[in-house]
């Protein structure tokens, strides 16, 4: 079995495997799939597995940029594993993502993501599971609602499905709101379609909007696709001062791929243009942070609607991972953590954990370090009453006394998306330690890791 790049010349037997795997493609579809994936053949970001010259399976690395709490990383993001179906059970699959997470760190990506279709397979070569993209559907005559005095858009919630044109830039009547749409969206300063020539704006947008709110876990496309997604007839993109919103028609409903928003204003603006077709849609389905503020802006809520789809993270480069994420400015840290990669050496160790002022880092322990988190004025672990060592510390599962914790490389990626010492410690991920230093690891890389794109 040998693992190296594809060219163009392998595409049509990449699309063959696809197919068998996935199910048929239509033409359309495939044309759009290689404008995407050929200009990443040069750059090495297609692996594929060959018998001889027989294709047996792909593995493609998607260059994103995903934010820690507010922070951009490189991201590789992992996507279309595929093995042929008469190679499947030969370790195919597994010497591809061993290749992909050695090319992942040639590339410079300093995390790695991906959705599973299976676990085992991705949590052996060090991915665990970190978040979710929550899918949300909501009645679309709540949302055309949000637009205020305006937001029932008067009649043009009438107007045809088509009638919201295609990306390209132009003006127009305000999308499938009609003619009395505009008047229920003006709340947003500068709405208007966008089209392939706002890639750059929508990306810079995209970059301060989940800085601005101290995101963790979405990413954004390059310039490169975004022009191709928007050029996209089928999908709406309208953007505003400080928000913008993706969505398509779906079998009679509307699909939002994103909308995100930086001010209520905005919010109410681009959710009620999106509910003002719900004379023809019903519902809304919608890809959303699960702490969205459109939960929290409608008139009526009880029972959610929600699906949630989970994604599996991994530190590639972990020193440069911690040193680029942020983290919350009020908690100081520094401990030692011992890690193991059998992948990646350069990640084995004994570190020393440091975060203050809102940053991280990362470097090798001196072996005298001290394995307690340091307290104190300025630490923000605190030293007043209530503040002192916890009844029956060192006594929890899998704590000893003045131990480092330690932690595989699918722990410590987990931790790094925030999931909890105590279910990390429960599910066999982190030893050692003390609930002094899980309650600091805690505070230092809390979140909810989210996205809202599929790959």
């Amino acid at each position: 079995m040998e693992i190296r790049d594809l060219t163009a010349g392998d595409l049509d037997a990449v699309l063959d495997i696809r197919r068998r795997a996935f199910g048929p493609l239509s033409a359309e579809g495939a044309r759009t799939w290689r404008d995407l994936v050929s200009p990443m053949l040069p750059e090495g970001r297609y692996l594929g597995a060959f018998d001889g010259p027989r294709l047996a399976g792909a593995a493609r690395i998607n260059p994103y940029v995903q934010w820690w709490h507010g922070r951009p990383l490189s991201m590789g993001g992992v996507a279309s594993v595929t093995v042929a179906p008469e190679d499947r059970g030969r370790g195919v699959a597994r010497a591809l993502m061993e290749a992909a997470v050695e090319r992942c760190a040639a590339l410079g990506h300093v995390v790695s993501a991906l959705y599973p279709a299976t676990t085992p397979l991705y949590r052996s070569v060090g991915y665990e599971h970190a978040g979710g993209m929550t899918r949300i559907t909501l009645p679309a005559e709540a949302l055309r609602t949000l637009g205020g005095s305006g937001g029932s858009g008067g009649s043009g919630g009438s107007g045809e499905p088509g009638s919201s044109g295609g990306p390209d830039g132009s003006g127009g009547q305000g999308g499938s709101g009609g003619q009395g749409g505009s008047g229920g969206h003006g709340g947003a300063p500068g709405l208007r379609r966008a089209g392939p020539g706002d890639a750059a704006e929508l990306v810079a947008l995209i970059g301060g909007l989940h800085a601005a709110t101290r995101a963790s876990g979405p990413l954004s496309y390059d310039e490169r696709t975004w022009r191709l997604w928007l050029a996209d007839e089928d999908d709406y993109c309208y953007l505003a001062g400080d928000g913008f919103v993706v969505y398509r028609w779906n079998d009679g409903d509307i699909e939002v791929d994103n909308l995100v928003a930086g001010s209520e204003a905005t919010a109410r603006a681009l959710w009620s243009l999106v509910g003002s077709a719900s004379s023809v849609a019903k519902s809304v389905h919608a890809c959303v942070d699960p702490a969205d503020p459109v939960l929290w802006l409608l008139r009526e809520r009880s029972d959610d609607d929600v699906t949630v789809r989970r994604w599996m993270l991994r530190l590639i480069d972990l020193p440069a991972a911690v040193a680029g994420r942020g983290f919350p400015a009020g908690v100081a840290l520094e401990t030692v953590v011992e890690v193991t990669d059998r992948l990646r050496p350069g990640n084995t160790g004994s570190w020393t954990f440091r975060v203050a002022g809102g940053s991280g880092s990362v470097t090798p322990s001196d072996p005298a370090s001290p394995t307690a988190p340091r307290t104190g004025p300025g630490t923000g672990l605190g030293t007043g009453p209530g503040s002192g060592p916890r009844t029956g510390a060192g006594t929890g599962p899998g704590i000893g006394p003045g131990e480092a914790t330690r932690l595989t490389i699918g722990g410590a990626s987990a931790l790094f998306a925030g999931v909890p010492t105590a279910t990390l410690r429960r599910s066999g991920r982190l030893t050692g330690g003390s609930p002094e230093t899980d309650d600091a690891l805690d505070a230092a890389f809390a979140c909810a890791a989210y996205m809202i794109d599929a790959f």
